[in-house]
């Protein structure tokens, strides 16, 4: 076994070909409130992932699910976070492109990711792999999905600044060509901000 990370509320390891989510117990929690959250938590990630396949978006693929544990497949791929700056201009130009189409299907299903940053996109050749859905949920609420590319933009203006503008003008292009409301989402992105009321969903992962 492989530990890849330990996060507040889950550790993810390898063993073999596999990636194996697991929500560990929180003792500090009543044990019925922390196990409903357990259970729920990974039953509600399950079921995005699967969706968000649905949508045409490229995630895991799932080989099992239990009460606290996601079974996935191992993708072999480098974090984006990691490479951004090692890229061909021409290329991360349509590659954060291709990235704006998926986040597009994403939200015209009704998924948000959550915590959409670089970390949590795989690249592996040419292809692009969306992870960890942890703080992910189903929604209709276009604040929801402004508040899901206003992480996105933060995630960008923090990490990769020298490319901010290049990187936001591709995303959103590439967004737009799915969601047909887009310009409503990205004004609600834009008021957001200014207000400060941007914040992270949900419980940490």
């Amino acid at each position: 076994m492989q530990i890849i990370s330990v996060g507040a509320e889950a550790i993810i390891y390898k063993e073999g070909s596999f990636i194996i989510k697991e929500r560990v117990k929180k003792s500090y929690r009543n044990e019925q409130i922390d196990e409903y959250l357990r259970k729920f938590r990974t039953k509600r990630e399950a079921k995005l992932l699967h969706e968000a396949k649905k949508a045409g978006v490229p995630v895991p693929f799932i080989f099992d699910v239990d009460d606290y544990r996601i079974v996935m497949d191992y993708i072999d791929g480098k974090i984006l976070r990691d490479v951004v700056d090692k890229l061909d201009d021409n290329f991360r130009r349509k590659l954060f492109e291709r990235i704006g189409e998926y986040v597009g299907k994403l939200h015209k299903y009704g998924i948000v990711h959550g915590d959409l940053t670089t970390s949590n996109i795989l690249i592996k050749e040419d292809k692009i792999y969306f992870i960890d859905f942890g703080l992910g949920d189903f929604t209709k609420d276009l604040e929801d999905f402004a508040v899901d590319l206003l992480l996105f933009k933060k995630c960008i203006r923090t990490s990769h600044y020298r490319y901010e503008n290049e990187i936001l003008e591709a995303f959103l292009k590439g967004y737009c060509k799915i969601v047909k409301n887009c310009n409503e989402i990205i004004k609600r992105m834009n008021e957001i901000e200014r207000m400060g009321r941007y914040f992270k969903r949900g419980g940490g992962d």
